[in-house]
């Protein structure tokens, strides 16, 4: 009896521990990446790339109305894993279809929620999902990432002097911070996507897809100090009017809770993307891997393109006969130049309308005049609009323009990712795709898979560009350039807005806001036309500084906006990028470098073999050391086998057009 007893209470103590502790591992297909998930009190990942350990054990929990906290004492109800491989079209990306292969592993725990994740060759992910019969209220989540050393980072700060006391507002504008993880500003908030650059050429970008009614992730430093804990912007009660122009939404009153939402959903992705060679990180789809699919069923309206842009360059147009303006003379003159190099559309910046009303217009630009005179030039006609003017009366003004022949809008100043802000991107997204409207979120707004879900939002901006450097010139653009596509290139399109003609070295380079230039040469702008990701690309200078330059405004007006196949060539995260897409038989190539001149090779082995190509190729003339505007085009025959060495000058570049 007693030995029977005995037996009883070690098999309760071993349920009751087995419940209490599981270890679950998960693989990637090719088996260098491995997932342990650890069930305990808590709930934790770690994630090794080979030998190398990627992530240390982080945890991860929600915490409901009520203090309930899911992953907090969890029971695992059940286990499935699975293996997936298929892929999925893709008509508005770098390349035409992505492959989706992953491992998954979902652990059903009692209290009505479970966790999915999932494993690629290029790195892993993990979500919450609940099962609640009622509404939830999600209190806070906590996402831990901590390392086994103090590796470097380049880590984008807030820093936004709008609303010194709301570090939630935010352009998610900023150069990387190139510092050790243990040195992360004290007080200070980051945001998404970030590099953590480990031993053996090893690197990680860390960011979260499939952000729907739910606010976006930040990051601070934990009291390791070797990681980070996630941090949220509560939900929005009160807002008043400011910012620039007072045309933001301030938030004055928040919450207690991020979001009241559905019981019954799935969360946010944590995506880490692990990369053995830093080519292939410009070349990741983890984003587009993990979002929803379209929700718009006939997509042949959308329509991607360049697009002239005055803003930038002032609307500052000479030669001509009439003052140069926000007026419908100057537009027109766009318009024109717009038709002369197929260029597909013209964005109307601010000032066509009032800025808080924009169904009232500036009486010097005749709207109609100027869709109808586009219209038969094969020009559409853009919008700019600021956030708050567009959701006084979203369907309204949409329908408005729509049924006058706007082609889309430009929407400005959004500048925060709380729920309340990300729930308005998607609503302001599907009521544009019910009056066929395309949209640039260009107001400060980062890109987290939405644009899979909704195509017709073409571009983001959330990236610190053209725009903003000319008046900054203690930035070091050239190595921004070289580093984004890295990182923040990983999360979407960039509305980077490049095409600068007056291009400067570091010392002849100074702010104007009339005659605007770039830092580093004339090859290099017209590289970041191939390089930079942006299905609606802006060309930032004026028309008359295009045509003086018409050998290279026919280049750029060449390179397509999205392309059928993307290869990664040899790149070094801040040094210099490499990189051929490929649009129907014609294959485009762009390369830059930060302020250091180097050699590179161009290996053309991605080339249809025994075929021979015509090379079209601008390069770095000899004295763009001194005139940075300085450019050599050349017309060679290349094949698969050919390698060919270009000196790039200081900021420098090189983009050819092979066909």
């Amino acid at each position: 009896m007693k030995k029977l007893l005995l037996y009883f209470c070690l098999l309760v103590l071993n349920i009751a521990f087995s419940q209490k502790k599981q270890d679950f591992v998960l693989n990637s297909p090719n088996g260098k990446i491995e997932v342990r998930i650890l069930v305990n009190e808590r709930i934790s990942w770690t994630i090794s790339h080979e030998k190398d350990l990627i992530l240390s054990p982080s945890a991860m929990s929600m915490t409901l109305d009520e203090n309930v906290i899911l992953g907090q004492n969890a029971v695992v109800l059940n286990s499935k894993k699975e293996s997936v491989d298929t892929s999925f079209e893709s008509p508005f990306y770098k390349k035409k279809s992505v492959q989706d292969k992953y491992n998954q592993l979902t652990l059903n725990f009692k209290n009505d929620f479970g966790i999915e994740f999932r494993v690629f060759d290029d790195g892993a992910a993990y979500r919450f999902i609940t099962k609640k019969k009622k509404d939830i209220t999600v209190k806070s989540e906590e996402v831990s990432l901590n390392f086994d050393q103090d590796y470097k980072t380049l880590m984008p700060y807030v820093r936004d002097l709008r609303n010194p006391k709301d570090s939630y507002i935010s352009s998610f504008e900023a150069h990387y911070e190139n510092k050790k993880i243990s040195e992360f500003a004290k007080d200070t908030l980051a945001f998404l996507p970030f590099l953590i650059d480990y031993k053996n050429h090893k690197k990680a970008v860390f960011l979260e897809a499939n952000l729907e009614d739910y606010p976006g992730l930040f990051v601070t430093n934990n009291k390791s100090k070797l990681g980070f804990e996630s941090r949220f912007s509560k939900y929005p009660l009160q807002e008043k009017n400011g910012g620039f122009n007072n045309i933001n939404k301030l938030i004055t009153e928040r919450a207690d809770y991020l979001v009241k939402t559905k019981g019954r959903r799935t969360f946010p992705w944590r995506a880490i993307v692990i990369s053995e060679n830093d080519s292939a990180l410009p070349n990741n789809d983890m984003v587009q891997k993990l979002s929803e699919p379209s929700k718009i069923k006939d997509i042949s309206w959308i329509k991607p393109g360049k697009v002239a842009w005055d803003w930038w360059n002032d609307w500052n147009i000479y030669n001509i006969d009439f003052k140069a303006g926000i007026n419908t003379q100057t537009y027109k003159y766009y318009i024109d130049f717009a038709s002369k190099n197929k260029v597909e559309y013209v964005v109307l910046d601010e000032g066509w309308s009032l800025e808080d009303d924009i169904m009232k217009h500036n009486p010097n630009v005749d709207l109609e005049a100027l869709i109808v005179y586009g219209k038969q030039r094969n020009v559409g006609i853009i919008l700019w609009s600021s956030w708050m003017a567009l959701t006084k009366n979203t369907t309204g003004i949409f329908k408005n323009y729509a049924d006058l022949g706007i082609k889309g809008f430009k929407v400005d100043f959004l500048d925060r990712d709380d729920a309340k802000m990300v729930n308005s991107v998607y609503d302001i997204a599907q009521k544009a795709a019910d009056y066929k409207l395309l949209l640039d979120f260009h107001g400060m707004y980062k890109p987290t898979g939405i644009q899979r879900t909704y195509p017709n939002i073409l571009n983001f901006e959330g990236v610190k560009g053209l725009e903003n450097n000319k008046w900054t010139p203690n930035d070091d653009v050239p190595l921004y350039d070289c580093t984004i596509p890295f990182i923040r290139m990983i999360a979407g399109p960039m509305d980077y807005t490049p095409g600068a003609m007056r291009n400067a070295t570091k010392s002849e380079f100074k702010p104007s806001h009339s005659n605007p230039m770039s830092q580093g040469t004339r090859c290099h702008q017209l590289a970041l036309y191939t390089i930079f990701e942006a299905p609606l690309q802006m060309m930032a200078d004026s028309p008359t500084a295009y045509m003086k330059e018409q050998e290279s405004t026919d280049f750029i007006a060449k390179v397509p906006t999205t392309f059928d196949e993307t290869v990664a060539l040899k790149s070094e995260v801040g040094k210099h990028v490499t990189i051929a897409r490929r649009k129907a038989n014609i294959w485009y190539l762009g390369a830059i470098t930060n302020w250091d001149s180097r050699e590179i090779t161009i290996d053309f082995s991605f080339l249809e073999k025994g075929k021979k190509f015509e090379a079209e190729i601008f390069s770095d003339g000899l004295n763009a050391d001194k005139a940075a505007v300085d450019y050599k085009r050349e017309i060679i025959t290349i094949d698969s086998m050919t390698k060919l060495k270009y000196r790039l000058a200081s900021g420098g570049g090189l983009a050819m057009i092979i066909k």
